[in-house]
């Protein structure tokens, strides 16, 4: 039993991405969906598709790599979790690393990056932070 299935989320592709895997897959969850979904729109992760039918779902994410092989991916930190929610406010929401790095936030238009959450004018729950 996974306690914090965002976090094991991370934790794989990290763990992968630092290995050179080309594949990782993680229990399905439509949440995990929505924010693997969010990570490929921001070039962090390549193709997601969902495998397997019933309990047995799986989400298998393709890794990105850049030319010199090194991982899209350098870090993720979780801020918000299962004992400790943390919520922003559309003022709250500030670039993260500079601008290298993105905020994901779950807000009541969905699950939304730093900058789209500023643009709508919606604040939310703060997931992670990646860079």
């Amino acid at each position: 039993m996974v306690g914090d299935p965002i976090a094991d989320m991370l934790t794989r592709i990290k763990n992968a991405s630092a290995v050179q895997h080309k594949k990782v897959s993680v229990p399905y969850s439509s949440l995990k969906f929505a924010i693997a979904g969010v990570l490929r729109k921001q070039g962090f992760l390549g193709d997601i598709s969902r495998k397997g039918r019933q309990i047995g779902k799986t989400i298998e994410i393709t890794l990105v790599y850049d030319d010199s092989n090194k991982t899209k991916i350098k870090n993720a930190e979780r801020i918000s979790k299962p004992s400790r929610r943390v919520y922003f406010g559309v003022k709250d929401i500030k670039p993260i690393m500079n601008g290298y790095g993105k905020l994901i936030l779950s807000t009541p238009k969905g699950i939304l990056t730093g900058e789209e959450a500023r643009r709508a004018l919606v604040g939310g729950e703060v997931l992670f932070k990646i860079w």
